[in-house]
């Protein structure tokens, strides 16, 4: 029997972004300064792929700094950690990099410029994530009130209507922030906001793609983990652009080619802590049941490179980065 035809959207921009490419080449960096082990805490980025590679090079992930031995290197993850971890790290004399995402990093300091100028922040973000653990962790204890919807909005309790701000964790759906944000400023007209947008460049870039190959396929997969949120929000972003069988997954291995059996356009994109080779492996499993034609599809292109800690670059002593 001939295989079917299949026609591949590639989405482009996909795939890593700067702050994770940034954060993989300092846990691969500080292996090659200072050798095996390298202490991680909590994983570097959100994808297991990326994890496991980097264990068999010998990096040692954990998930608290009580886990890591005096003498040997850590690292903090892309996704940022709050003031106290570093301070324990001084604290213990240990030498840490940080990875946190620059992007990431702007909006702890834009918290920490609300607080000082007498501002509640409300954060826009999913409760219990890294990034939204890492930004409320910057402020005292109570500085921050989070909210996941605009019912939250509704709820809020604020003592001080006419001094508050607001930030957003960096990988949240453009339209889905949109629409707390303006029950947020409907609510308190006077709420000051960033200077420049909080969600990231490429978050925005791979949604935006996402949304251009949508509407011109049968179905689409989003390569990424099940506790990326950049990836998640892929999928909600297809089915909202007019693609209902979108999914989420991690490996080809994953797939039910069976169920594929009469999709003839297949869009595939990756979120932004998933590698290409994860779409290759996955345009290759394709090849095995249908006849391929592979088209990507740019909706902008992207050169942002984010510099490496000082420490790995040569011109920094011992302590912290």
């Amino acid at each position: 029997m001939p295989k079917a035809p299949l026609t591949i959207l590639l989405a482009a921009p996909r795939g890593f972004c700067a702050g994770v490419d940034r954060a993989i080449q300092i846990v691969e960096t500080a292996l090659a300064r200072f050798g095996a082990p390298v202490y991680v805490r909590h994983e570097i980025v959100h994808n297991r792929f990326v994890v496991e590679s980097l264990e068999a090079k010998g990096a040692v992930f954990v998930d608290e700094l009580d886990q890591v031995p005096d003498g040997v290197p850590v690292v903090f993850s892309a996704h940022g950690v709050p003031k106290a971890v570093p301070a324990e790290a001084e604290r213990r004399g240990l030498f840490y990099l940080d990875a946190t995402c620059p992007l990431v990093s702007k909006v702890h300091r834009e918290a920490e410029r609300h607080h000082l100028d007498g501002r509640r922040v409300v954060l826009i973000g999913h409760a219990g994530h890294p990034e939204v653990i890492g930004t409320m962790g910057q402020l005292p204890d109570g500085a921050v009130l989070l909210v996941e919807t605009v019912d939250d909005v509704a709820r809020l309790e604020v003592a001080d209507p006419d001094n508050l701000a607001y930030a957003t964790q960096t990988t949240l759906s453009v339209e889905e922030t949109a629409g707390i944000l303006a029950a947020l400023q409907a609510r308190f007209p006077a709420i000051a906001g960033p200077r420049k947008e909080d969600i990231c460049y490429a978050t925005t870039n791979r949604q935006q793609a996402v949304k251009a190959i949508a509407p011109q396929v049968d179905a689409l997969l989003v390569l990424g983990a099940p506790n990326s949120s950049n990836s998640k929000r892929l999928v909600e972003v297809a089915r909202g652009a007019g693609c209902a069988r979108a999914r989420l997954v991690q490996r080809a291995g994953e797939i039910d080619w069976d169920s594929l059996a009469d999709v003839r356009r297949l869009g595939i994109t990756a979120g932004a802590s998933a590698p290409e080779v994860l779409v290759e492996e996955v345009i290759a499993a394709a090849g095995e049941h249908f006849t391929v034609t592979v088209e990507q599809v740019r909706t902008a292109h992207e050169d942002i490179v984010f510099k490496l800690p000082p420490a790995l670059a040569g011109t920094a002593a011992a302590g912290g980065s």
